[in-house]
């Protein structure tokens, strides 16, 4: 079974910066994708980013672009890492990573809550001003 675990979350001043790590275990083949997601109280889950494994292939929402960062661990090759700059109050959400095997050309059809498979356990990320 593919199972993921996601942490980093925790509290922040309005500006500030955080890592959320995730990790998948599961995955025979190194080919799969990993999306990032958030869901604030009375909010759908909207995705954040993505990243395909087989070629870091990337996708960001409009909302984070530019301050947020997916990425591999260059080290712990199941680790994928979102680091998130210049938080803002609209970040404050918990955030889950989840796992789907690849099936489209564009990793922007993987900020789809729908399109995922596989889901870990949230992490809460707290923006205070």
């Amino acid at each position: 079974d593919v199972q993921l675990q996601a942490s980093g979350g925790g509290s922040v001043q309005l500006g500030g910066s955080l890592r959320l790590s995730c990790v998948v275990s599961g995955w025979i083949f190194d080919d799969y994708a990993i999306g990032w997601f958030r869901q604030a109280p009375g909010k759908e889950r909207e995705g954040v980013s993505a990243i395909r494994s087989s070629d870091g292939a990337v996708a960001y929402a409009n909302s984070v672009k530019g301050r947020f960062t997916v990425s591999r661990d260059t080290a712990k090759k199941t680790m994928y890492l979102l680091q998130m700059n210049n938080l803002k109050p609209e970040d404050a959400a918990v955030h889950y990573c989840a796992t789907v095997p690849p099936g489209y050309d564009s990793p922007s059809y993987y900020l789809r809550p729908d399109t995922m498979t596989d889901w870990g356990k949230g992490t809460q990320v707290t923006v205070s001003s």
